[in-house]
């Protein structure tokens, strides 16, 4: 019957499929390529949301200023009643980490005291930038607002390879004569 009995040539197609077949396979190529830094990306978030975290401390932790009484290595002896203070604003806080990590967070505590009375007799950061510099030299900012209140207040980062972390103060609150920007303590976190 005619129209279930048709001769068809041999070779029919093949050309067009593997045509086809190259196209797509070039096609998932370019694609993965395109697609891989946000593919990273995404995958290093999902570690960092599921796996756990641990305090990391730095190796060393330098200042562009301090006011006297008040170095650098306070905001990182666990003490948040002894504070680096900041003669102005401008001054940096640079911690440095003897081998690359992935950093995933930074907690600030501002101010001179956890305690509301005394945290408002002192001036502290209201709005920071961290700049984090990884092994290959990369500098990543984060401008940071820290609210005008006692306690940690957490940022959530997600860069590896960092090797040192600088807290530049920009804007602060309650400032006066002699009354030193004071950061309480400033804590890191890397993924576990």
């Amino acid at each position: 019957m005619w129209p279930f009995r048709r001769r068809v040539r041999g070779g029919s197609g093949r050309a067009l499929r593997r045509t086809l077949l190259v196209l797509v396979v070039a096609g998932l190529l370019v694609a993965g390529f395109l697609l891989f830094p946000l593919g990273r990306y995404v995958f290093e978030d999902v570690r960092d949301k599921l796996g756990g975290t641990a305090e990391i401390s730095p190796t060393g932790m330098t200042a562009s200023a301090s006011a006297p009484g008040h170095p650098a290595t306070a905001a990182t002896d666990s003490l948040t009643n002894k504070y680096w203070g900041a003669p102005a604003l401008g001054a940096s806080l640079t911690a440095s980490f003897e081998t690359p990590f992935r950093l995933v967070g930074v907690v600030v505590y501002s101010g001179v005291s956890k305690e509301p009375q005394e945290f408002r007799r002192g001036a502290r950061p209201t709005r920071a930038d961290l700049l984090v510099t990884t092994k290959d030299d990369k500098v990543h900012k984060k401008t940071v607002t820290l609210n005008d209140k006692p306690g940690k207040q957490e940022t959530r980062l997600g860069i590896s390879d960092v090797v040192s972390v600088q807290l530049v103060l920009r804007e602060a609150a309650g400032q006066g004569e002699g009354r030193p920007i004071a950061v309480g303590e400033i804590e890191f976190f890397k993924r576990t």
